[in-house]
């Protein structure tokens, strides 16, 4: 599948990471664990965040959220989303933030076919504790179509170097190409909210 360009704008990241799960539970009913380019994701933390919005984060084995190198994320909403509104909403949500952040610079673009939007974004942080990274955000904007029924689906990648931001920034760039075909070409599961939510 290849995308169309269509803009380039700041864009900072739009999905929060929280603490993971002692057992975290699947809602979505997919099985894992995960295989994402190579390397097997866990699931670590869920939560029904709305009647229509349930998330779920994922990240390998021998990793935790405060210090990550990479993370998927899926938050699934069983109701149609206006495709447009959910991917200009959420620039110009960041445009405001990014402002600030010198290593932001972000790509948008469409699927031939209309139904799908990348949104892929670099962004930094230096926080008082801890170290100083650089994140790589791939964000998927998917409407999801059974039988008479739509929903919506925004499958996020994020990847971390930590350390000096320059060099960071230079070595997420240079895996920018690869780091994109693997989400265009990966096959999203099928998703079903579990009966008992």
């Amino acid at each position: 599948m290849t995308f169309r360009k269509i803009t380039a704008l700041v864009l900072i990241s739009a999905f929060s990471f929280v603490k993971a799960q002692e057992n975290a539970t699947d809602l979505l009913s997919i099985p894992g664990p995960i295989e994402y380019d190579g390397t097997e994701f866990f699931l670590s933390w869920s939560k029904p965040v709305s009647k229509t919005l349930f998330r779920q984060q994922y990240l390998p084995s021998d990793e935790r959220i405060e210090h990550f190198t990479q993370l998927l994320d899926f938050s699934f909403f069983n109701k149609e989303i206006e495709m447009d509104l959910a991917v200009r909403q959420k620039v110009e949500d960041i445009q405001k933030i990014a402002k600030s952040d010198k290593f932001a610079k972000v790509n948008v673009a469409e699927s031939p076919d209309g139904k799908e939007y990348i949104v892929d974004y670099f962004t930094s942080e230096s926080p008082e504790k801890g170290d100083s990274f650089v994140e790589y955000n791939i964000d998927r904007f998917i409407t999801l179509e059974k039988g008479n029924a739509k929903s919506f689906l925004i499958l996020s990648y994020a990847k971390r170097m930590y350390g000096d931001l320059k060099s960071s920034a230079k070595s997420l760039a240079r895996q920018r190409d690869h780091l994109m075909t693997t989400m265009i070409e990966y096959k999203v599961p099928d998703i079903k909210v579990a009966d008992n939510q």
